[in-house]
């Protein structure tokens, strides 16, 4: 070796001694990620080469071949026997290389009327709509979750707050009931999604279809695709499935992260409105009288991690011309991250709100601070004394000062105080100054009220089954 190849040699680095053939190799192999998608790729051959046989493109005998080794290679990678090469670059070739040493010649003969442009499309594809149908299914164990909580806290009152300060009394099951919502639209976005996406590319070749035979609506029936891609450019081009994963993922993580920070602040010993279990908070080393929220702050973090990945996807995809381009392989890795990530937070989230354990004295104390029935208060005197709104707002806010000055709530002002506000107070208002009576009169479609809760989760509950 000359010195001047030495040189060359130390400056590519240590694993890079053989120089830019190893180079190479490692920037272009994508199998040391893309393996994930290795029971999309069989299945997607399988169904590939059944309808080659069908329109008597391969004879029965290669597709029965080919079906039979296909599974064979599937036992060997599910019982961790089957060895992948880089050098063999992707999922695609590693499974028909191990294909032809299993069944021979037959083996040349699947990637008939097939690019792999179309092919990781299609295992993509397949793989990221399993995704959706687990997101869904980790959101719904949340929501049953936090229907537990509404329910059995329906009637508990607690401080519902605007600008982090308590604005209106509201109950529990109320707050709960929020994030059912929330994450009801987040299954729906990945519903929709998977909607959309339900098309085959498989068959749409490297770009521009084939002059095969072959039948596209067979194998997108066979993968259970609604029917194929109308478009072979834009089949193979398209990654708007794994895009709109990933949005629904993150704003689905952004709900969780909103939970989570609601957790660090209630969970602290100046709010103590709940308790988390220990099973989801750590100690301090040296500290004893430390509970740590770290689950929930974990979860505050994670968003940035499944945005961080939306982002990343978008930016490989903005300026990329039509059909294909090798930038696309950077299409994957984010995406496993980020799905691995939002169930692992699903799974953390769920396990935090069914062990949490709500501290209602405390709750009911903190839900009347703040004069947090003033609106009760103006409602009253619009209602009862038939006075303009915002006159009321400024009778109200009178009276709230001079409790402040005092040092008192509103409903301990006695009746001549409350009457310097407004001469035609009586008596009746103070049914509505309290927390209880204030949470039982938000009685609108959507209220605060115990009936109403109750009826949203029975609605709810009905149709989550």
């Amino acid at each position: 070796m000359t010195d001047k190849t030495k040189s060359a040699n130390t400056m590519w680095g240590g694993r890079f001694a053989a120089g830019p053939d190893a180079i190479m190799e490692a920037i272009n192999a994508s199998i040391g990620y893309d393996k994930r998608l290795y029971a999309q790729d069989i299945a997607g051959s399988r169904a590939h080469a059944a309808m080659l046989a069908a329109q008597g493109i391969l004879t029965q005998a290669d597709a029965e071949a080919i079906g039979e080794g296909l599974q064979s290679v599937l036992a060997e990678i599910e019982a961790g026997d089957f060895v992948f090469s880089a050098a063999l670059e992707d999922i695609h070739m590693n499974v028909e290389a191990r294909l032809k040493e299993v069944i021979g010649e037959p083996a040349g003969r699947l990637h008939t009327a097939r690019s792999r442009n179309d092919q990781v499309a299609t295992d993509f594809k397949l793989w990221t709509r399993d995704q959706i149908d687990a997101a869904i299914t980790g959101i719904e164990a949340l929501q049953k979750a936090f229907l537990t909580q509404a329910e059995a806290g329906a009637d508990w009152v607690m401080p519902g707050f605007t600008h982090l300060q308590s604005a209106q009394p509201v109950t529990w099951g109320h707050h709960m009931m929020a994030y059912v919502e929330m994450l009801g639209r987040d299954a729906g976005r990945f519903r929709d999604a998977r909607a959309r996406m339900n098309e085959s590319p498989l068959g749409a070749a490297a770009l521009a279809g084939t002059s095969f035979p072959i039948d596209r609506h067979a194998t997108a029936s066979a993968l259970g695709f609604d029917r194929p891609a109308a478009n072979s450019l834009d089949a193979v081009a398209d990654r708007d499935f794994a895009l709109e994963f990933l949005s629904a993922a993150s704003i689905c993580a952004m709900h969780l992260s909103r939970f989570a920070e609601e957790l660090v602040i209630w969970s602290s010993a100046q709010f103590r409105f709940v308790r988390l279990s220990d099973g989801f908070s750590t100690g301090s080393s040296i500290m004893p009288q430390k509970r740590n929220p770290d689950a929930a702050e974990l979860l505050r973090a994670k968003l940035g991690r499944i945005l961080g990945a939306t982002v990343a996807l978008f930016t490989v995809m903005k300026g990329l011309p039509l059909a294909y381009s090798k930038d696309m392989q950077e299409d994957k890795e984010q995406v496993f991250d980020a799905a691995d990530t939002l169930m692992l937070c699903l799974a953390a989230m769920t396990g935090m709100v069914r062990d949490m354990a709500a501290n209602r004295p405390v709750l009911e104390a903190a839900a009347g601070a703040g004069f947090a029935t003033a609106t009760d208060l103006a409602d009253w005197l619009v209602r009862e004394l038939n006075l303009p709104f915002r006159e009321a707002h400024h009778v109200t806010g009178a009276l709230v000062a001079l409790a402040e000055k005092k040092g008192c709530d509103l409903a301990d002002l006695t009746l001549a105080e409350l009457q310097s506000g407004h001469p035609g107070i009586t008596q009746d208002l103070y049914s509505v100054l309290g927390v209880h009576n204030s949470v039982a009169s938000r009685t609108s479609y959507g209220g605060t009220a115990p009936d109403q809760v109750r009826a949203q989760v029975a609605r709810w509950k009905e149709r989550l089954g």
